[in-house]
């Protein structure tokens, strides 16, 4: 009976936390509350890999919280972190609360929940601990987070405190209230936390093993706990915050955030924050499950990047320095760029623009403080991960769709100094090797003969060449230097940069039709483009195997249609895709491609290189298959359940490809400021734009079934060609388009 009445008072205050605000970003009025659509659940069970995380945080703010467990499956929670630090790169400051007295097996011990009770929304998280009968409550502010704890009457109260990371780090219980600690995070970051009690605590440290009575602790294996009387509320609330820079900073952010603020006030804060960026875009139409879809992964696209500045001033690991920021920009970190730069910068590029600009601002202060042009930039600096420089590509998309705001001649030199002297090898960071001299000798990167030995001591054990991945990686990035020297006027570097965009031509291989590896000596390696290269293909490509890598082009479509003789075989080529067999089992391709998943043929929905392959059909004189293949993919692979993500989400990049396509448009080719007409699942779409302007997708007769389009009008005056460009866009306007049950083969082919 507890159970039930508990159930039902925390569904009471989720039901009352999501009242309605009344502001947009533009100020412009929110006729619905779109965040009941929100829910952090979906694809928390990976496919095959990662799950997503039901991330708590406000909006693109540097606190986040999610239980630490394994997915939505498993029903025990191993710890509740403070903060985490990155998305998926680690937590710091580990809490648990218990009502036994603890002992050192405490800290291992997992706590049992049961999924019926955890209410998870964006601004709010509460569990029920079954075996304790803890009630478990937390909310989020920017740089602080805020506890509740409900301890069963007559229990002993006590709250855990451990580290995450195994360097340095300490614990204090500075008074009767106060709380302050240090954990070191990826070897030489410390990460302060200064918190308050709402009742007075007793308890001790753990060090070398063993439980003692003093109140402060430092060094490595190290644990604190808080223990309250008998007397003290039923009701523990712990409210911390945390800094990057100092103990006193830390304070100073506690004071900022939380000094007199109540849990219910932290908390309205927070949702207010989610009504204001969920309520930007505002659908009619559509099913429950495609609102829930569209609106959770809109919610996705706000985890990352973190602003991580602190009163004006921020901590850098690209230098290991605190800085003071100028003109009142902040300082983002957390961005995973080969998964991003498709589509969920263009997304910010659209809904915030003033963020996108100072999010290049921050790429361009790493550039001057580490010395290259991140890829990967989170909070102890750029990350090397994956392959290729597209930062390149994401700066010059920024620049073209009108973002001024930051130093472009400086961002001009970090992204040529990464061209031309930086390793392109996967998963380094560094000056180039010989490979890299190679390509730039040679034009494409050269691979092994199958069962050669490795020569060069630099490539990745595990993540390889990834030769075939890496050239046309480095022709799309070349390609963005070249166009932002032309931009800029630097017309020699532009003659150079414009000759290696089309080095992908130098491994098409006329006789497949595909893009295979070459050795050093001009030779193709023999392969089964389907299924050589190791794991995950990277001897020759990287996650997915040849037919994915086809269509890595997109800056340069005509040129790809040109290799394969034309619009016709194009098109032809694009249908073997999703037709084509794995030719054999399912389990013996993901074993050796996992992040493969959510097959159509050989097309994979579950990795970002496929995003764009089912618009390429606009580029052929059969527009209508990119409506069938986009509604099919959205219906098919993007449910509102746990398993409703298909592949590694990767904290927005793959909730932004649902976000464009859900509306009923894509931008195909980052870099050229046009966007490709889809099918949207919507009837009505409003986006609300900076200066109170809005855009408008109007789809008459749109449903489930009406998926194509009969015709088209772009503020009233007929469209026969399925894009727009961003200039239109964000001037305001309305694309309408009449929606029917059979194709118009006709329409977008002038």
């Amino acid at each position: 009976m507890k159970r039930i009445v508990l159930f039902l008072l925390l569904q009471v205050a989720a039901l009352i936390s999501r009242a309605q605000s009344s502001a947009s970003s533009t100020g412009i009025s929110v006729p619905e509350n779109n965040t009941r659509y929100v829910d952090p659940r979906i694809g928390n069970v990976g496919t095959l890999l990662q799950p997503t995380r039901p991330t708590v945080q406000q909006p693109n703010q540097m606190i986040r919280m999610h239980p630490q467990r394994t997915d939505y499956i498993d029903d025990q929670i191993a710890s509740f972190p403070l903060n985490i630090v990155s998305h998926r790169l680690g937590e710091v400051f580990a809490l648990k609360p218990t009502v036994k007295q603890p002992v050192l097996a405490s800290w291992k011990e997992t706590m049992l929940y049961d999924h019926d009770l955890e209410v998870t929304r964006p601004w709010y998280y509460s569990t029920w601990l079954v075996n304790d009968n803890i009630t478990v409550e937390f909310t989020p502010g920017k740089k602080a987070g805020y506890y509740r704890f409900t301890f069963p009457a007559n229990s002993a109260k006590n709250l855990l405190f451990s580290p995450y990371n195994n360097g340095e780090s300490e614990f204090n219980f500075t008074s009767p209230r106060e709380f302050t600690g240090m954990e070191t995070y990826h070897g030489n970051i410390k990460v302060y936390v200064y918190g308050q009690f709402n009742a007075d605590v007793t308890g001790g440290t753990v060090k070398g093993g063993a439980l003692q009575t003093a109140r402060s602790v430092s060094g490595k294996d190290i644990k604190a706990w808080a223990a309250f009387s008998a007397s003290a509320p039923a009701v523990i609330e712990f409210k911390y915050a945390i800094s990057y820079i100092s103990a006193e900073q830390a304070k100073r952010n506690f004071t900022s955030e939380l000094a007199n603020a109540s849990f219910e006030q932290v908390q309205q804060l927070a949702e207010n924050s989610w009504n204001k960026v969920i309520g930007q875009i505002q659908v009619a139409g559509g099913t429950d499950a495609q609102k829930r879809s569209f609106y959770t992964a809109l919610y996705r696209c706000y985890e990352r990047l973190v602003d991580i500045t602190e009163e004006g001033k921020y901590y850098s690991g690209f230098d290991n320095r605190v800085h003071t920021i100028e003109n009142n920009r902040p300082f983002y970190v957390d961005d995973w760029t080969w998964d991003t730069y498709l589509a969920q910068h263009p997304l910010r590029a659209v809904l915030n623009p003033s963020m996108e600009e100072d999010i290049l601002n921050s790429y361009v202060t790493m550039y001057q403080q580490g010395g290259w042009m991140p890829t990967f930039p989170v909070l102890f600096g750029d990350h090397a991960c994956m392959n290729g420089f597209h930062s390149s590509v994401m700066i010059l998309d920024g620049y073209r769709k009108g973002l001024r705001h930051f130093d472009v001649q400086e961002a001009y030199a970090g992204m040529k100094k990464n061209a031309t002297q930086a390793t392109m090898i996967p998963w380094r960071n560094g000056p180039a090797t010989p490979l890299d001299e190679y390509y730039h000798t040679n034009g494409y990167f050269p691979a092994l003969q199958k069962g050669a030995t490795e020569t060069n001591t630099t490539v990745h054990p595990f993540e390889k060449r990834q030769a075939v991945a890496v050239t046309l990686a480095g022709s799309y990035d070349d390609w963005a230097v070249g166009e932002l020297a032309k931009e800029l006027g630097r017309s020699d570097d532009y003659k150079i940069f414009n000759a290696h965009a089309v080095n992908y031509k130098n491994l098409w291989n006329p006789t497949r039709g595909l893009f295979l590896p070459k050795d050093d000596k001009g030779q193709w390696v023999q392969i089964d483009p389907k299924f050589d290269g190791g794991m995950g293909g990277r001897d020759y490509y990287d996650e997915n195997n040849g037919w994915t890598y086809l269509w890595q082009v997109q800056h340069d479509l005509k040129g790809l249609v040109s290799l394969m003789n034309g619009k016709d075989n194009f098109e032809q080529k694009l249908d073997q895709l999703f037709h084509e067999g794995l030719d054999r089992s399912k389990y013996e391709f993901w074993a050796k491609f996992p992040d493969a998943t959510a097959l159509v043929g050989q097309y994979s929905m579950g990795n970002e290189p496929s995003f764009h392959i089912p618009y390429l059909y606009n580029f052929t004189n059969s527009p209508w298959k990119t409506q069938k293949r986009i509604r099919f993919l959205l219906d098919v692979w993007f449910k509102d359940n746990i398993f409703g993500i298909p592949g590694d989400e990767d904290g927005g990049g793959m909730s932004a490809f649902v976000v464009f396509s859900s509306m009923g448009f894509y931008p195909v080719t980052p870099g050229l400021p046009v966007y490709t007409i889809g099918s949207p699942l919507f009837e009505k779409v409003s986006i609300d734009l900076p200066g109170g302007k809005q855009f408008h997708v109007n789809a008459r007769n749109c449903s489930v079934v009406n998926k194509y389009i009969q015709s088209a009008k772009f503020n009233g005056q007929p469209l026969t060609k399925p894009w727009f460009t961003h200039e239109q866009l964000m001037a305001g306007g309305t694309l309408e388009l009449e929606m029917g049950p059979k194709p118009n083969k006709e329409w977008g082919t002038e």
